[in-house]
């Protein structure tokens, strides 16, 4: 007697205000493909995917939201928004049975381009709810809150505040360098003490950013060789330069020859402690929470993420 197969359980968290609201305004897309990916699935003999849909209301209310499905039993909980969402949804689920599912509908979708997803198409992101391989992935920590992505401290936490409060209009890349170009004239670089596995470094520093993946900010490559995988964090600091020596290096962060320049270090480790002169917003995810000074905390294989059944190019493992 053949075995019928259990059903499969699905929960997508949708932030409608992801992408300036453009999340919001493709539920209806979003539910056709889910609705269309579980027939297709179920037909090629995987076992029957029940899901649904839930919006979050309010801003924080993500992760909130991510822990009471998987209390409920999801087996995926996917992040239907940005860099952000697919954070805050991991920071609910990290400790539970339930697998993190990305569903890009934000503005960078970083996290995304890592598995291998194919930003542009959405119906991609949905069939690998279903279809896709479950993996581990590292996670990074700041007290009690975790990050997938890239944290950071300085001028790119700067720059995601001011981008956040005065450039939604823009989307992608275009929204994160307008508000470079407007931050850099005003921005004090400020005296920062680095403390990477117990050995210090003092610098005048433009900015520390800790790395779990390759990129951020809408396609940044920050830390061009950081692996989800490897247990380490890359990290990225970049010293004491002039506004027009900094406009000139600029570009080369979206090709990750920054590395190179004779201002920046590129450095590995585990745990990365930041004093500031002056107290700087820090930046996990896409999101500006609380201030320096901040130690990140590297947490091998915390959670299992959907890929692509055949990991594109892009996949950084």
């Amino acid at each position: 007697m053949t075995e019928t197969p259990c059903n499969r359980h699905v929960t997508v968290i949708l932030n409608p205000a992801a992408g300036s609201g453009r999340a919001g305004a493709r539920r209806a897309e979003l539910e056709e493909l889910l609705a269309r990916a579980g027939r297709d699935s179920h037909e090629a003999g995987h076992a029957p995917v029940e899901w649904r849909i839930v919006e979050t209301q309010a801003s924080g209310q993500t992760a909130e939201l991510a822990a009471k499905a998987a209390e409920e039993g999801a087996d995926v909980v996917a992040a239907a928004g940005g860099d952000g969402t697919c954070g805050q949804v991991a920071q609910g689920i990290v400790g539970t049975r339930a697998q993190l599912g990305v569903l890009p509908m934000g503005s960078g979708n970083d996290f995304a381009r890592v598995l291998g997803l194919r930003t542009s198409e959405l119906h991609h992101a949905v069939e690998t709810i279903f279809t896709g391989s479950p993996r581990p992935i590292d996670l990074g920590r700041t007290q009690d809150v975790w990050f997938a992505n890239v944290a950071g401290c300085g001028f790119d936490a700067v720059t995601t505040q001011r981008a956040l409060k005065g450039f939604r209009f823009f989307r992608g890349r275009a929204e994160y360098l307008a508000a470079v170009l407007c931050s850099i004239g005003t921005y004090r670089l400020p005296h920062m003490r680095v403390t990477i596995d117990g050995e210090s470094r003092e610098l005048k520093c433009l900015l520390c950013s800790v790395c779990n993946t390759p990129s951020y900010g809408g396609g940044m490559k920050v830390a061009p060789d950081a692996r989800i995988d490897d247990g380490l964090f890359d990290i990225c600091l970049v010293g004491d330069c002039s506004i027009a020596e900094f406009l000139m290096a600029f570009p080369r962060v979206y090709k990750g020859t920054h590395v190179t320049h004779p201002k920046v270090q590129m450095l590995r480790g585990k745990v990365v402690e930041v004093e500031t002169d002056r107290p700087l917003p820090v930046l996990i995810d896409g999101e500006v929470i609380g201030q320096s000074p901040v130690t990140f905390t590297i947490a091998p294989k915390a959670l299992h993420v959907m890929f692509p059944p055949q990991t594109g190019a892009d996949a950084v493992l």
